[in-house]
């Protein structure tokens, strides 16, 4: 007797196929023949739920952000951490994270984010602005970070807005140095460098 699969539990399995993929590939070079493939799904059972392969990346993407949050930025700014460490704690969270890609694939993935960012910015426009919010969430906590840092005397006054944005770009390089070079090590040696864009 055939197992049942559930429709919550076919639209999961969408959601994590595109997710490995993509991150293996790109989006261009996976299809929505692969991604029913991939993960066991009927062609019906992919458009019932998704009118297409954007409207998949959209949910995924969303997915993608809770993992992040989960395992990377929600503790790496817990309240119990002094505000700057917590910058410092994102770098080392990112580097358990792409050790644990690497160790799984043979190779540092690179952020799921800023890949899909550097491949579609300029050519799908939803995508465009789910990132650009997903972005502007990463700063907005490191915004707040650094707010308390200048309350709490350990850190002058700065342009808050501009050292926070400037640390996510900071963030996302040292991703991709750390992927160009297949060493997720990058990410320790290179995240103390991150406090420098404040002073």
């Amino acid at each position: 007797m055939a197992l049942m699969v559930s429709s919550s539990d076919t639209k999961e399995r969408l959601i994590a196929s595109v997710l490995e993929l993509v991150a293996e590939r790109s989006y261009a070079n996976v299809g929505v023949q692969e991604l029913c493939e991939h993960s066991g799904a009927k062609k019906g059972s992919f458009y019932h739920f998704f009118k297409s392969k954007q409207d998949l990346m959209l949910e995924a993407l969303e997915h993608q952000t809770e993992a992040i949050n989960k395992m990377i930025l929600i503790p790496a700014f817990s309240s119990n951490v002094a505000p700057l460490e917590r910058i410092e704690r994102m770098f080392n969270l990112t580097y358990e994270y792409q050790k644990s890609l690497k160790g799984k694939t043979g190779r540092v993935t690179g952020c799921f984010f800023g890949n899909l960012a550097l491949e579609l910015s300029t050519q799908d426009e939803a995508i465009r602005r789910l990132l650009d919010k997903i972005f502007n969430q990463q700063i907005k906590l490191i915004k707040q970070c650094l707010e308390e840092a200048v309350t709490m005397g350990h850190l002058s006054e700065i342009d808050i807005q501009l050292s926070a944005e400037a640390i996510l770009a900071y963030w996302q390089g040292v991703i991709m140095f750390a992927k160009v070079r297949n060493e997720p090590e990058v990410l320790k040696s290179l995240a103390k460098g991150a406090q420098e864009l404040t002073i």
